[in-house]
């Protein structure tokens, strides 16, 4: 009995007849699982670098300014991003100047703009919140802080969460010592990189 099981295994391990159909049955599941599993993975990746393009191309259009801001173009920094993103989840803008005062050791805002609903204007108590990620700046100086905020759900439930893609971009106003906002006074001191410091 042992030898005839034997005789059956050497035949079976020989046997190279098979059926397509069950075969496809059995590997096209596995096939289309990675081929989901692929497009959702990258398809995360480029929303995420969507998102990052796009706040790095707000606040460079916006450093280039040297006219007084209003609601209309804040509103059309918003209409860009979301055009940037290329996807149907609305994306969260928010827009700010902040200001470095030496004598005071802390950060100061000259103003804040919001749009969408997922972010609140900056104060010059809340901005302390996020004072570590803000740059050493020498006194008076300014940067422009764009920061954007997208919720993502994956394409496919491949066993990646939803997302929530948060940027946080500064930048130097390049033309004018500051970036105005209409209804603004821009109030504390003007920074002159030509004045050498006395302190």
């Amino acid at each position: 009995m042992l030898t005839s099981l034997r005789t059956l295994f050497r035949r079976y391990r020989r046997d190279t007849d098979g059926s397509v159909s069950v075969e496809f049955a059995f590997y096209m599941p596995l096939l289309l699982g990675v081929f989901a599993a692929i497009y959702t993975y990258f398809d995360a990746f480029r929303q995420e670098s969507a998102n990052l393009k796009a706040a790095y191309t707000i606040s460079d259009l916006i450093s280039r300014e040297t006219v007084t801001l209003n609601e209309t173009y804040i509103d059309s920094m918003h209409e860009l991003a979301q055009l940037l993103i290329r996807v149907d989840s609305s994306i969260s803008l928010r827009i700010s100047v902040i200001r470095w005062d030496a004598d005071d050791n802390r950060y100061y805002v000259d103003w804040s703009k919001v749009r969408g609903g997922q972010f609140v204007e900056w104060q010059d108590a809340t901005i302390q919140i996020v004072k570590d990620n803000l740059p050493s700046m020498p006194d008076q100086e300014r940067v422009i802080l764009v920061e954007t905020r997208n919720d993502i759900e994956p394409a496919f439930r491949v066993g990646l969460p939803n997302m929530d893609i948060q940027n946080f971009v500064f930048t130097r106003p390049r033309f004018a010592p500051q970036v105005k906002f209409e209804g603004q006074d821009g109030s504390g001191g003007s920074h002159d990189d030509s004045t050498p410091s006395t302190d």
